[in-house]
């Protein structure tokens, strides 16, 4: 009787060679071959290639998302038990084969134990996965066992390194280390060989990674200089390259004189020159230092920003920028900021202007009254017109 917490057909996976390539490799490679085994696909080269969908292979896995099915899959070409040919017609699809020659009882062994092949249970064309499982079940009798004092990895092992680029000599000067932690550890295996080829890939991406920062590093010495491409870097920000060069012994002489002997040292210098570029362009604006009125000089536009929020009529203030520059250029006095200067008298002809539209008046009355006191109306009037009070402040 069928129990209903069991609807499907259950998938039934190899013990060893979920030990030997890992349990998620092991239920992927048996899903693939169950497809094969009941769908018919294209016979090329002696392989059976099947045109598997997206689609197909989640609903197969439901179990899995997308990515952990791509991930799985990788792991099985990386040990040569599968092919896949992306050129098809299909968006979607792509052409997956077992890495077995018609015959040699890979896919039926993995699909169903029961059709398993026992006179081949390792051919060379499997290359990696079930050469290594059968020399496992040689030397442990089918169980798993605990790592040799003496052992020494495989030529199958050490071949599938060399694909990955690593150097024969960098995954043996491992195998002590190897041993050494597994040894203390006293855990049993059914393959080290699989354990080692995952150590060595592992460590070998690490040493990649620490070479490469190797490489970033230079020797700080007197005669240090930037490379062209941090210079490139730097005029390409608008930095001029005369400031570039000047700013080199100061940039030597800075860490020497704290013992740095190596680093990244061309970054540092492109962070050092942004920095002090900026710090000079504020103090080329804001330098503090009086200098008198150019002839065609015009205030900047957060002048009129400010003027804008103090409600005071822009064309107004531009309309005075003439009268203004040449009050200053007959008195020949320099400031340390013009815009402020020009600010104060804005505000001060506005405030002016807007008094006299409110009093025209009264200021009429009062000058008739002075004139008649004795002529006192035509002083003031004179000394409004020549006030500079707002030029002395």
């Amino acid at each position: 009787m069928q129990s209903s917490l069991i609807p499907e057909r259950p998938l039934i996976i190899s013990p060893t060679l979920a030990a030997t390539i890992g349990l998620e490799e092991a239920v992927l490679l048996h899903v693939l071959s169950e497809l094969m085994v009941h769908r018919k696909g294209i016979e090329r080269k002696g392989l059976n290639w099947l045109l598997l969908e997206q689609q197909e292979l989640l609903d197969a896995l439901p179990f899995w998302a997308w990515i952990d099915i791509r991930r799985v899959q990788k792991n099985l070409q990386e040990l040569g038990l599968i092919l896949v040919d992306a050129h098809t017609d299909h968006e979607d699809g792509w052409y997956i084969a077992i890495n077995q020659r018609q015959g040699d009882g890979l896919a039926a062994s993995a699909g169903d134990p029961q059709r398993a092949a026992p006179a081949d249970p390792a051919p060379a064309s499997a290359k990696v996965a079930l050469v290594t499982a059968g020399k496992s079940a040689e030397a442990g009798r089918g169980s798993a066992g605990y790592i040799a004092p003496d052992w020494q990895p495989g030529d199958e092992w050490l071949s599938l390194c060399r694909q990955h680029g690593v150097p024969d000599a960098f995954a043996r000067e491992l195998v002590p280390g190897f041993v050494m932690y597994w040894r203390d550890r006293a855990q049993s295996r059914f393959s080290w060989g699989n354990a080692f080829y995952k150590h060595v890939l592992r460590e070998w991406r690490q040493e990649q990674t620490r070479r490469g920062a190797a490489e970033l590093e230079t020797t700080m010495s007197a005669q240090w200089q930037p490379s062209q491409d941090a210079i490139d870097i730097l005029c390409n920000a608008g930095i001029n390259e005369a400031f570039i060069e000047d700013a080199v012994p100061e940039f030597v002489l800075y860490w020497r004189e704290r013992g740095a002997q190596n680093g990244t040292w061309n970054t540092r210098f492109i962070e050092h020159i942004r920095r002090q570029w900026a710090r000079y362009k504020a103090s080329v604006v804001n330098d503090g230092v009086p200098r008198p009125i150019s002839e065609n000089w015009q205030p900047s536009a957060e002048v009129f920003d400010v003027l804008r929020l103090a409600e005071i009529d822009e064309e107004f203030a531009r309309s005075k920028v003439p009268e203004f520059v040449l009050y200053w250029r007959d008195t020949g006095q320099p400031q340390a900021s013009w815009n402020t200067r020009f600010l104060q008298f804005i505000k001060y002809s506005w405030a002016r202007r807007l008094d006299a539209g409110a009093t025209t008046g009264l200021t009429h009355a009062r000058n008739k009254q002075s004139a008649e006191r004795g002529g006192q109306g035509l002083e003031a009037t004179f000394k409004r017109f020549t006030d500079r009070s707002w030029a002395e402040k």
